[in-house]
């Protein structure tokens, strides 16, 4: 991804004229919290006390689940939000999506993906996991890959506004940063850098 411009404001700019559509791009970092940790637990009480899941069998999916996810979060990163179209309506697609985010990284509202488009993709993953897995298991799968996405919006927003002096969240912190001010093809894992290090888009002098 090319870089022209980089703010460190942490104000939003504006990428609409309408005004609904304006706020729907926005939202604050805790929304997310608010709209999945219920389904989370909704699917986690489907699996104990509706199939009566075993407690290895629920462990093991969700534990897949999130392993999934990050991989999920390193492919999208990479080779959807990185990708850069050549037509004018598909460029400007991709700067609402993330392009803004690199040229505004600290902007307070655009660093978790609002509603509008993770409930989408949400359902779509659901829709995906139910039709592939076994019955039922999606309900301990789900849970897993959805709280993956959740500690990904959370540490994205953290790593961006928090000052962590030492320890993991430090390494995680000067990852992303690395990805965001040294070199933006390289570096698309911002929970973890495993999947970076699988496919070799790690910074190695960091």
């Amino acid at each position: 991804m090319k870089k022209n411009y980089v703010s460190n404001s942490s104000e939003s700019i504006r990428m609409f004229k309408s005004d609904l559509l304006e706020a729907f791009s926005k939202v604050h970092f805790f929304v997310p919290l608010i709209v999945y940790v219920p389904v989370i637990l909704f699917l986690i009480y489907k699996a104990l006390f509706v199939v009566s899941m075993g407690i290895l069998t629920f462990t093991g999916l969700l534990l897949a689940g999130l392993f999934v996810w990050t991989f999920v979060e390193y492919i999208m990163h990479r080779f959807v939000f990185h990708y850069v179209p050549k037509a004018k309506w598909a460029y400007r697609l991709h700067f609402i999506f993330h392009g803004v985010h690199h040229d505004y990284p600290n902007d307070l509202k655009r660093l978790v993906l609002p509603p509008s488009a993770s409930i989408p993709l949400a359902l779509g993953f659901y829709l995906l996991f139910s039709a592939i897995l076994p019955d039922t298991y999606v309900y301990a799968f789900f849970p897993g890959f959805i709280g993956g996405y959740l500690v990904y919006d959370m540490t994205h927003y953290a790593i961006h506004h928090f000052n962590f002096k030492s320890g993991i969240w430090k390494k995680i912190k000067q990852h992303h940063m690395l990805h965001h001010y040294s070199d933006p093809s390289k570096g698309y894992g911002v929970s973890s850098d495993f999947w970076d290090k699988i496919f070799r888009s790690h910074f190695t002098n960091k």
